[in-house]
């Protein structure tokens, strides 16, 4: 158990039994309020948006060789076009691809006698929003979902996770059935837990081992994909970045084009036989019950979450870039262990790897252009 999920442990018991069908919370709304408007979210597909997403380090601390890795948008689908980059730096640096599972990373060593190294990269990407109704069905050839069923160090498919999605699925028959009751469970169970850093670690056998599902997107949407996996369904997380607001007033559905180095979010998907692969997000369902409004709301039938719970399965909006579907990622070059994903800027020198969720001092910057 990791060090830091351990520490969440202690807020656990207030949060009751893990329950191991779908649950709907109470819903509280102040007499003094009145009842919420109900809000609307309905993101189709149709129109294109064309981003320049730009990332830069500095590197503060040398300390001998040091060596960054940056994700660069890799994904073309009916939903993403990931086009040209180019980048500036004073070190050796230069586009690599991941042989196994095609991720697209900017790598760059720099020698010990560079003074203030740094590296830079814009990437164009055009994104499109997601529905369910809206999506071309996409033949996937046996070989990818087979892939796309396999367990990772961090997401097992057989033990408690196995035993987990076989109750929660008890009663359906089909995929999408299997998936909607997974889907569902996810949102009645599990929680966004604001003190996680960063998106959350994704350690979902111990999250279940301890009823702890509090989490953040990495941790909430795993555990939707590996629930998936272990009753045979084809899931995958999919890693990106958040780039302008929503333009349905979702505030946590947002990103600061200006400030991006916060704004890391993965999705999900499920792949369906005749309906292909269908987006997911019930880790931004969570989010949004926890902080879109000042109370937290426990109820996905509560007017400000009803729309986003709905849309969410099937959709998402296209304010957002995809990087990568990666897991257990071996960097090249790296002398650190296996990256669990990858979404966030990677540094190493000869003290160890740098502190990807503390952008200010493994310093680096993130922002985006709409065009």
């Amino acid at each position: 158990m990791t060090t830091a999920r351990r520490a969440l442990l202690k807020g656990v018991a207030s949060m009751g039994t893990l329950s191991l069908s779908p649950l709907v919370f109470a819903q509280t709304i102040s007499p003094s309020i009145g009842p919420t408007p109900d809000r609307v979210f309905t993101p189709q597909p149709g129109k294109w948006r064309t981003f320049d997403v730009t990332t830069r380090v500095d590197i503060l601390k040398t300390d001998g060789i040091t060596r960054v890795w940056l994700p660069v948008p890799g994904i073309n689908s009916d939903w993403q076009k990931s086009e040209n980059s180019s980048f500036a730096s004073n070190g050796a640096t230069r586009l690599r691809t991941d042989s196994l599972q095609s991720v697209q990373m900017l790598y760059t060593e720099f020698p010990a006698s560079i003074e203030k190294p740094y590296v830079e990269i814009t990437s164009r990407v055009q994104t499109q929003n997601r529905s369910s109704t809206g999506n071309s069905p996409v033949t996937e050839e046996a070989a990818t979902l087979k892939f796309f069923t396999r367990p990772t160090a961090l997401l097992p498919t057989d033990g408690i996770v196995k035993a987990t999605a076989t109750k929660a699925i008890a009663g359906v028959n089909s995929d999408l059935e299997k998936v909607r009751a997974i889907y569902d469970w996810i949102v009645a169970n599990a929680w966004r837990e604001p003190k996680v850093r960063g998106c959350g670690e994704g350690d979902i056998k111990t999250m279940l081992e301890t009823g702890n599902l509090g989490g953040k997107c990495a941790d909430i949407n795993a555990l939707f994909v590996g629930l998936c996996r272990s009753v045979g369904i084809p899931a995958r997380d999919v890693y990106g970045l958040r780039l302008a607001p929503s333009a349905f007033g979702y505030k946590e559905l947002s990103g600061n084009s200006a400030n991006l180095k916060g704004a890391q979010h993965c999705r999900a998907e499920a792949y369906i036989k005749g309906q292909g692969w269908l987006a997911m997000d019930p880790a931004d369902v969570a989010k949004v019950m926890r902080l879109e409004t000042p109370e937290w709301i426990k109820s996905n039938q509560h007017p400000v979450v009803k729309p986003v719970y709905q849309t969410l399965f099937g959709g998402w909006e296209g304010n957002w870039v995809a990087w990568n579907m990666a897991h257990d990622l071996t960097l090249p070059q790296s002398k650190g262990e296996r990256l669990g994903f990858f979404m966030y800027p990677i540094g190493e020198n000869n003290e160890g790897r740098f502190d990807s969720y503390a952008p200010d001092d493994f310093k680096y910057q993130i922002s985006a252009r709409e065009i």
